[in-house]
């Protein structure tokens, strides 16, 4: 089979090294816009199912992205001069810069095409049995086709910007500020002896009071050093790393599709589906979007039954992921609701904010329900009966048609 890969991320690189190690006599190739090695961004989360995910799936790209990730297990949340630290499961992170240099390389190794700065026009893709749009949120061959796919964007409300920082955090680390516009959030996590990511969130309001609405990057970089000096310890914040303009405010965009297949032309990654941030599984679901794609074209002979198979079995994986994703951006758009408890409380609220229950209990109170629920499971088989149950019901009003 001939397949054309255009977009050179993780999505991408990965699903070519899944195609090649199951069939070498597969003809690949990925397209890439920009040149090698100018990738932006800083450092992605992964946590250990993914990990072994890669070692079943590729155990020598897997042991590379390993060797080159930093590890922790604790989570840490400043809040104005309070701070409180719980133990957790060991999470994972790694430049993006590296991990695509560990994809690229393997996907070499095993007779991968790999063209970069070459930009594919949407109106003519390349000849091949398969073309793979894996060209991010933005993708040129979706947005041709957007019609046909149902593309749907929903943007939020909190702006939020990409940073790095030379401090290296040895936990995940969230940092609440308060100011005389409203508080102003970062999350921090390291990627490598070199530094860490450090992304900066806030509402609107808090956004155009503090005058970032207006600043340009050095005026912006300088406010937040000081925002958050008691959490960076004196390191510098450091615009985007790569090609690319200055690191721009934005507004997360969830995106959406009706189907993720056109003829030969099928979606993987943010092409197809992207989740808020917060929740760290960008990446991650990238990477499982290539191995899924690659299981259903080894298992199905027709190329259609293939494609069908893969977006049945992701749309499924992704439900709860949607779900948790929303809610934990909902739950930051309303960060004042719980910024006035206790720090232990505030910070065990924050790891709850995927349950679609917590919008409707008083934080207080769901935190005294949420401890009695962890000391009787005939409670907690109970919570697990009735969120689940809220959360489809929010759905279908949320997806239901508006007049």
């Amino acid at each position: 089979m001939k397949v054309a890969c255009v977009g050179g991320g993780p999505a991408g690189l990965y699903l070519s090294i899944l195609l090649k190690r199951q069939d070498p006599s597969h003809d690949i190739t990925v397209y890439e816009r920009d040149p090698e090695g100018s990738t932006y961004g800083w450092g992605v989360t992964y946590w250990q199912g993914l990990l072994d995910r890669l070692h079943a799936h590729d155990p020598e790209s897997a042991r590379a992205v390993a060797e080159h990730s930093a590890r922790w297990r604790d989570g840490v949340a400043h809040i104005g001069d309070r701070s409180t630290r719980h133990r957790g499961d060991e999470g994972f992170g790694i430049g993006r810069h590296r991990l695509l240099e560990i994809l690229a390389a393997r996907a070499r190794s095993l007779g991968v095409r790999l063209e970069f700065a070459r930009d594919i026009p949407a109106d003519a893709p390349p000849a091949a049995d398969l073309v793979v749009a894996a060209d991010g949120v933005g993708s040129a061959l979706r947005t041709r086709h957007a019609g046909h796919f149902g593309t749907e964007v929903r943007a939020g409300r909190n702006h939020y910007v990409w940073l790095g920082t030379t401090k290296v955090f040895d936990a995940f680390t969230f940092a609440f500020t308060e100011t005389d516009h409203g508080w102003i959030w970062a999350y921090g996590y390291g990627f490598g002896p070199e530094g860490s990511t450090f992304v900066v969130e806030c509402a609107p309001e808090t956004h155009s009071g503090l005058g970032l609405d207006r600043a340009d990057e050095a005026e912006g970089l300088v406010l937040l050093e000081k925002v958050f000096a008691d959490v960076l310890d004196g390191h510098p914040l450091t615009g985007r790393r790569g090609t690319g303009p200055s690191a721009p405010w934005l507004t997360f965009r969830t995106l959406t599709n009706r189907t993720w297949s056109r003829d030969n032309l099928v979606l993987l990654g943010d092409a197809a589906h992207t989740t808020h941030y917060s929740i760290g599984a960008g990446t991650t679901l990238a990477l499982e979007d290539a191995m899924a794609l690659s299981a259903a074209l080894h298992r199905r002979a027709a190329l259609p039954d293939a494609l069908a198979a893969y977006e049945r079995e992701r749309r499924a994986a992704l439900l709860p992921v949607q779900s948790a994703a929303r809610l934990s951006a909902q739950w930051y758009e309303n960060l004042p609701r719980y910024m006035r408890l206790p720090p232990e409380q505030m910070f065990a609220l924050l790891g709850q904010r995927h349950s679609p229950l917590l919008p409707y209990v008083p934080p207080r109170l769901y935190h005294r329900i949420d401890r009695a629920v962890g000391r009787s499971q005939a409670l907690l088989r109970l919570k697990r009966r009735i969120g689940p149950a809220l959360a489809r019901a929010v759905q279908a009003r949320r997806d239901a048609p508006r007049n």
